[in-house]
């Protein structure tokens, strides 16, 4: 399992922190004048539509501010904690901007150890994750924060593959070609045999 969490210290402001808010609203990872943004190196890494980086992008900062403000540790969604990993190699960025201009303490990536325990931690974790979300923003796009089921038990058995290393068709396809193997094995069978 991978679960990774943020570890805060519970935040002592408002829990509405209107200021911090509007600063994470107003945050862009790295340079503007860099001719790859954030969004689109984001985008072209996960395979996503430049649309979907950005929602995710915003989902991002999201979980920040929960991560400040809701008095617990939370559990980013796979999406958005590859925002998360991505904005980790932006190192002056996240460490000298973000952390102390925008967030106003550090914000530390803390993977799961592993086991049983971390299992059930985890769950817990992100389904009070996703309960702090909707008090904070209304329901949570499912496309991008899955339930706690999806997220900590089938997702985790997801691999990432290069599009150049393997050939990938959706399972229906699959099946819809296996149909079709018998049908024209049926159809052979049934020709030959009016012919004997």
């Amino acid at each position: 399992m991978n679960a990774p969490f943020a570890s805060s210290i519970p935040a002592t402001a408002s829990p509405l922190c209107p200021d911090l808010w509007q600063a994470l609203s107003a945050y862009e990872v790295g340079p503007a004048d860099a001719d790859l943004s954030f969004i689109a190196r984001l985008a072209r890494e996960n395979g996503w539509s430049p649309a979907r980086a950005a929602r995710v992008f915003e989902e991002y900062r999201r979980f920040l501010f929960l991560a400040m403000t809701a008095g617990h540790p939370v559990t980013p969604s796979d999406a958005v904690d590859q925002a998360w990993h991505l904005h980790l190699t932006y190192t002056r960025d996240y460490w000298e901007r973000l952390c102390p201009a925008v967030l106003g303490r550090p914000l530390h990536h803390g993977p799961t150890k592993g086991g049983r325990a971390e299992g059930e931690r985890f769950f817990e974790q992100y389904a009070q994750t996703l309960r702090s979300y909707e008090a904070a923003f209304g329901p949570a796009p499912a496309d991008i924060w899955p339930d706690a089921r999806r997220r900590l038990q089938i997702d985790t058995l997801a691999r990432r593959v290069h599009p150049r290393e393997a050939l990938i068709l959706p399972r229906r396809w699959l099946w819809a070609g296996l149909a079709l193997v018998i049908l024209y094995i049926t159809l052979w069978v049934i020709t030959l045999w009016r012919h004997l």
